[in-house]
């Protein structure tokens, strides 16, 4: 006897709708313990910034730490970033050495920063990044990837200091990472000779000799803009350019090549005049990273980093040259309730990343022969050192 179509069809969807039903009902599996994965209380917990705080961690959700090698003037600085933090980044120098920026493109998924490593050192230098990742496994802060725990999100970025003060076979590494996470706080950022900026040179345009002529010294520097609405916008920089500190404010040099006098030279004429050089490809670059306790998408977070370069371009001359790695990353913590544009977010972070630049030479002090601001009697009547 021949079946018919149709009733051949019930039949077969009866059975699936039963095998269905079956599975349905059939209970999960429990989540085991090993797969829930709580990130240590202490690590994760951010205190507010103190009301005096004009530094990076003037944003409410981040904490800076330094490692400074003593063997030779180098190391790395940490910036942890509380959990939901969003973050991208803009590469504008020809010379980057880079870490994890792939990932902060607002067109990849993952969209939360853990970390960012600064370091010195050249490409050894990004090792340091494993230290931290090391550190935030273990206190179980990352990406959350199910049964396998966390994988910490770090990206990073360094300059080439190998040249600077010694044996260039120092240099920092994963164990300057991890103790550089581990002194993190919320304290007010130090600034100079510290971290990432230990061998920061500026002024490289006529050579880098250390005699009456050359290039000066830089280092670290941070700085905050705080609205009366409780916006926050702040930036912290290590200065390795090679181009001249200009100090926005009036357009004078603060630090950067010198002439055979020992006094300083300025880039922009000897441009004009057609001399000075530049040096080679990545032995230079500025790497900073922009931040905001505004609630931003990862989009808007990368226009903030791409707005930030003005700031570059506002405080150093020449800048983005085929012989620097300029690099800023930005973060938003999202811990202010208020509203703002992202581009007023932009606007303030330029602003903000030009004052870090300046700080940057202005809170060093004279290394291995090579002279600061301070010595050169140059810095701003502004700047409180």
């Amino acid at each position: 006897m021949k079946v018919p179509h149709i009733a051949l069809g019930v039949v077969i969807a009866a059975a699936v709708g039963l095998s269905g039903a079956a599975m349905a009902q059939k209970p999960s599996a429990p989540l085991q313990q090993s797969q829930i994965v709580t990130p240590d209380p202490k690590a994760a917990a951010f205190a507010k910034p103190a009301a005096d705080n004009t530094t990076l961690t003037a944003v409410e959700g981040l904490k800076v730490g330094h490692v400074t090698l003593s063997a030779r003037p180098t190391g790395c600085t940490v910036v942890l970033a509380k959990d939901g933090t969003r973050g991208s980044v803009d590469v504008r120098g020809g010379a980057p050495g880079t870490r994890e920026t792939d990932l902060l493109n607002p067109v990849n998924d993952v969209q939360i920063v853990n970390a960012i490593v600064l370091a010195g050192g050249s490409a050894y230098g990004l090792d340091a990044a494993s230290g931290v990742v090391k550190w935030l496994d273990e206190h179980h802060i990352g990406y959350p990837v199910g049964a396998a725990g966390v994988v910490p999100i770090v990206p990073s970025a360094i300059l080439i200091d190998l040249w600077f003060g010694g044996d260039p076979k120092v240099r920092p590494g994963p164990d300057c990472g991890y103790r550089a996470a581990e002194a993190a706080s919320e304290s007010a950022v130090g600034e100079g000779n510290v971290g990432a900026g230990a061998g920061a040179t500026v002024g490289k345009s006529a050579g880098r000799g250390t005699g009456s002529g050359g290039p000066m010294k830089a280092g670290i520097g941070s700085a905050a803009i705080k609205l009366p609405n409780g916006l926050v916008v702040a930036a912290i920089v290590a200065v390795n350019a090679v181009g001249d500190i200009i100090d926005p404010a009036t357009g004078q040099v603060v630090a950067g090549v010198r002439g055979a006098d020992g006094k300083l030279a300025d880039a922009r004429k000897l441009l004009r005049q057609g001399g000075g050089r530049e040096g080679r490809a990545g032995e230079n670059t500025t790497i900073g990273i922009v931040a905001t306790n505004a609630m931003l998408t990862k989009v808007q977070a990368q226009k903030v980093a791409q707005m930030a370069h003005d700031g570059y371009a506002r405080a150093i001359s020449p800048v983005h040259t085929p012989a620097d790695g300029d690099t800023i990353f930005s973060l938003a913590t999202g811990t202010w309730n208020g509203q703002a544009s992202y581009g007023q977010v932009g606007a303030l972070a330029a602003e903000a990343m030009a004052d870090a630049i300046v700080r940057a030479a202005t809170q060093a002090t004279s290394s291995k022969g090579l002279p600061s601001a301070r010595d050169l009697g140059t810095v701003p009547s502004r700047i409180k050192p």
